[in-house]
């Protein structure tokens, strides 16, 4: 198979940016595409070509598989990269990539297919003894008929949309008698979401964390893994904070669960890059969720502990190259921690906040990462995902990894919308998350938008107070025009910024 010598990112925003990064390291020109919001986009910008797609909506620009494929034609491209989300993990774009004689940075489309079902996912891994949480083995769409099974497996359980993902048509039901009013509104959900109504039910695990492996494969069937990633701090079933690696697990449940991962992707003849997600209860026992056949948002914190460039060693399996990393090559040194930085409101039930970028500085400093895709003065657009940043730590050991982040998150200065940095410090700084003792039920056990709205306003009293401080002390001084003195520091650094401003 021919090197990559030109590459289009199916994508937009801070994935884009971090594929082409890569690609330019590795000699690979770029190709941006984006939407008629994005015309002003950092990726758009920093990619050597970029074409307009199409209008806002995602429907018509970055889910537009066709038109894609045509502008890889027009401008001689080799391969494409989709990053996640959007065509990341259609299978039928997959094989459109592949007819079209142009290589896909991902799986095969039968492998997308597989595991982009849930159900055909654990029948596919059946054969490896992979641990798995009692419940249906098929789809089922018969509320008179998920009720019997759901008995029949023991309350509580839980009812998952079959093609879904991201925590839609997925609803917990604690009793018989909630049943039928949860199944409704999960098939709804389903058929909303994903225009599949079929959902399965299975034993609802108490106490649940959520742990992922990273695997990597490429076409000649060697598959390794690169070890956990703890994704249980959540919000509405979908990831805040992530880490690498995981509290809570010992040598011997790692070692397990890698072999697990590993084994999933053989199942599949897996190739590229991809997530074997489990649950894991509170006695460490694990069960397979399901595979996310993509890079996923949180890679950076494997790529962290591992010295590993995931995209780069996407780019040499799809160029038909074998991995030149053995299994006993990988070790976990350090300890990272990744948040994302959404333009949400935390104290008003993390809805969307879109606005324009009034301020935005990044933090800096060994061993902070921030993979963003805005300046400041730029729009968050109501038409995609509100993400605007991840902010990655790094550091010798847990505790310190913890404590750089805070550090980061007060340095990280945006104005002009509301985001989850507030939520996310308080995460830090939390008992439950610095001991290591939580669960997916994080937000509903310790969170209130009481608390954060109480540290807002104790922090805006501060810098008040000191500014305030700072001028009377200034009024004080008889003028002198001659004489230069230094500003003295009576005032944190957040006070002291405010006044620079």
């Amino acid at each position: 198979m021919p090197s990559i010598k030109k590459l289009l990112v199916a994508n937009r925003g801070e994935i884009a940016l971090r594929v082409m990064r890569t690609a330019r390291e590795m000699g690979i020109k770029t190709v941006a595409v984006y939407s008629e919001a994005d015309r002003q986009a950092l990726h758009v910008r920093y990619a050597d070509e970029s074409v307009c797609i199409g209008p806002a909506a995602s429907s018509e620009s970055y889910l537009r598989g066709d038109k894609i494929i045509e502008v890889c034609k027009r401008l001689g491209v080799d391969a494409i990269h989709p990053g996640y989300g959007f065509l990341s993990e259609n299978a039928k774009f997959s094989q459109m990539v592949k007819d079209a004689g142009l290589i896909f940075i991902g799986p095969s489309a039968e492998s997308i297919n597989v595991m982009g079902d849930k159900l055909s996912a654990k029948r596919t891994v059946a054969k490896y003894n992979i641990p798995m949480v009692p419940g249906t083995p098929d789809a089922v769409t018969d509320r008179a008929e998920a009720k019997v099974i759901a008995s029949q497996i023991g309350y509580p359980v839980l009812i998952k949309a079959s093609a879904g993902g991201g925590g839609k048509g997925m609803r917990i039901v604690e009793n018989e008698e909630e049943f039928d009013e949860q199944m409704e509104r999960a098939v709804s959900e389903a058929i909303s979401s994903f225009g599949d109504g079929a959902v399965f039910v299975e034993k609802y695990v108490a106490s649940p964390r959520h742990v992922e492996i990273q695997v990597l494969g490429d076409q000649y069937g060697n598959i390794i893994h690169l070890f956990e990633r703890e994704c249980s701090v959540q919000r509405r079933h979908q990831k805040v904070v992530e880490e690498a690696p995981s509290s809570c697990l010992t040598p011997e449940i790692r070692e397990a669960m890698g072999k697990c991962a590993v084994d999933v992707a053989r199942s599949c003849g897996y190739y590229g890059a991809g997530t074997v997600e489990f649950i894991v209860d509170d006695k460490l026992n694990f069960y397979f969720l399901e595979m996310n056949t993509r890079l996923q948002v949180e890679h950076p914190v494997s790529e962290m502990i591992t010295g590993v460039d995931l995209v780069r060693q996407m780019i040499y399996i799809a160029e038909g190259k074998e991995l030149q990393i053995n299994q006993e090559d990988l070790k976990i040194h350090g300890h990272a921690m990744e948040v994302r930085v959404y333009a949400e409101d935390p104290t008003n039930n993390f809805l969307p906040d879109v606005g324009t970028l009034q301020t935005y500085v990044r933090p800096q400093g060994n061993g902070v990462r921030v993979d963003d895709g805005f300046e400041q003065g730029m729009a968050i657009p109501i038409y995609y995902d509100p993400m605007i940043a991840k902010l990655i730590t790094y550091a010798a050991t847990r505790q310190e990894s913890i404590d750089k982040m805070v550090r980061a998150i007060d340095e990280y200065d945006i104005t002009g919308v509301q985001t989850t940095l507030g939520f996310c410090r308080f995460v830090m700084l939390h008992e439950a998350f610095t001991s290591g003792n939580f669960d997916t039920h994080f937000v509903k056990h310790y969170y209130t938008p009481e608390v954060l709205k109480k540290e807002v306003d104790e922090d805006e009293a501060k810098i008040a107070a000191a500014l305030v401080g700072y001028l009377m002390e200034q009024a004080k001084k008889p003028t002198n025009r001659n004489t230069t003195e230094a500003v003295p520091v009576k005032s944190n650094w957040k006070a002291n910024r405010a006044n620079w401003r």
